[in-house]
């Protein structure tokens, strides 16, 4: 593979050529010299006005330059470029539905004899007509959430695609996958769109805080409900999730190692923004792998949900009515995340079993001790607000 700046203004041939060679041997297995040269290309001049490129460099090459992690398996920086498209910046929670209507156009494609996919990877061992079905509908739901409940056979016919520009391009090269396996693709769409939906919870707590500084109460509970609808859509996930074959899972997670959802920053984030987890939580294992979270949450102008709501009834009377539209909200995000978390806890049961998790966790039992954790629980505390618990 001859690794050449092609004439393309934003390096995106050549990023198309390296990921169809990935999808042919798993970005575990590119080999060295193809690596080596990669490496080159990056640290040259050529990349530093090629910033899609040189993301997609840095996602790819993770493994090789020793910093593999979630956010790079996952290839979130190049996502993230996409969302942000300076010729329209999309919504992350359609951002969401556009990644699981690319799994349900994977998945309805038909194997070829000699068992590749029409997609031209590899696929030598696509699900069974059962598990396919299966996994259609939990997607055409999910897509169907957004964009009015229309019926999933409409969606279907309707599917929506990353928007036609410069950055719309690069939305097929943010799958990497580490091996062959036919269901490693739909995994990574699928953590992809939850990154996607907790970046949109986040912006909607941070909302929640400001509207509350504003003593706005009842607008702080309509941020907070729609925080909840997307972390109930976060949850949705998991049902898709639960169609992946566990000898599949088992299979390509020996080469991701190093890489676990407990490396999300949004959702450490939304945490963190709803209420100050205790000092024993913020120096476990949960925040190891997101410094940048916990250095947000230690410092001292550090701002949350809970504290900008203790702040306002402090300093002015809330009417009951907005109270209690607040505390209900509260309360059903409360719900809502415990919800998430048991379902989550559910999954990896059936998928791992006794095995640690892949960030150097306990894997179960560590979310298991996780069910006990609360968004609010400084509110909790306060007999003033007991009807959020």
């Amino acid at each position: 593979m001859t690794m050449e700046l092609p004439a393309c203004r934003d390096g995106y041939l050549l990023a198309r050529r390296v990921t169809d060679e990935v999808r042919r041997t798993g970005k575990h297995f590119l080999p060295d010299p193809v690596l080596r040269s990669l490496g080159a290309l990056r640290s040259g001049h050529a990349t530093d006005r090629l910033p899609y490129l040189r993301t997609f460099l840095d996602c790819l090459l993770d493994k090789h330059d020793g910093r593999y992690a979630n956010r790079t398996y996952l290839s979130l920086p190049l996502l993230e470029l996409v969302l942000d498209d300076p010729d329209g910046p999309l919504d992350p929670n359609h951002m969401a539905t556009l990644l699981i209507a690319d799994v349900v156009r994977y998945e309805s494609r038909v194997p070829e004899p000699g068992g590749r996919s029409s997609g031209g990877g590899p696929d030598p061992d696509p699900p069974g007509p059962d598990t396919t079905r299966k996994r259609l509908r939990h997607a055409l739901r999910f897509v169907s959430d957004d964009l009015g409940g229309r019926d999933a056979g409409e969606v279907a016919d309707l599917l929506p695609r990353p928007p036609a520009t410069a950055a719309g391009r690069w939305f097929d090269l943010t799958v990497q996958p580490v091996y062959v396996l036919h269901d490693e693709f739909f995994f990574i769409r699928a953590l992809q769109a939850h990154e996607m939906l907790f970046t949109a919870v986040v912006a909607d707590v941070r909302a929640a805080i400001t509207a509350l500084r504003d003593d706005r109460p009842g607008d702080a509970a309509g941020h907070v409900d729609r925080a909840a609808a997307s972390v109930d859509r976060a949850a949705a996930l998991f049902r898709l999730v639960a169609t992946m074959r566990p000898d599949h899972f088992a299979a390509f997670r020996r080469y991701t190692q190093g890489a676990s959802a407990i490396q999300s920053e949004q959702y450490k984030r939304f945490e963190v923004l709803c209420g100050l987890p205790s000092g024993e939580r913020l120096c476990s294992a949960a925040f190891a792998g997101v410094p940048a979270v916990r250095a947000e949450a230690e410092d001292a102008g550090h701002d949350t949900v809970a504290r900008a709501y203790l702040d306002l009834r402090r300093r002015t009377p809330v009417g009951h009515a907005e109270r209690d539209l607040l505390h209900a909200a509260l309360a059903r995000l409360e719900d809502r995340h415990q919800r998430w978390k048991a379902t989550h806890r559910s999954l990896a049961a059936r998928m791992l079993g006794d095995a640690p998790g892949s960030g150097y966790t306990d894997g179960v039992p560590y979310l298991t001790e996780c069910l006990g954790n609360r968004l609010f629980r400084q509110l909790a505390e306060r007999p003033a607000a007991r009807r959020v618990t």
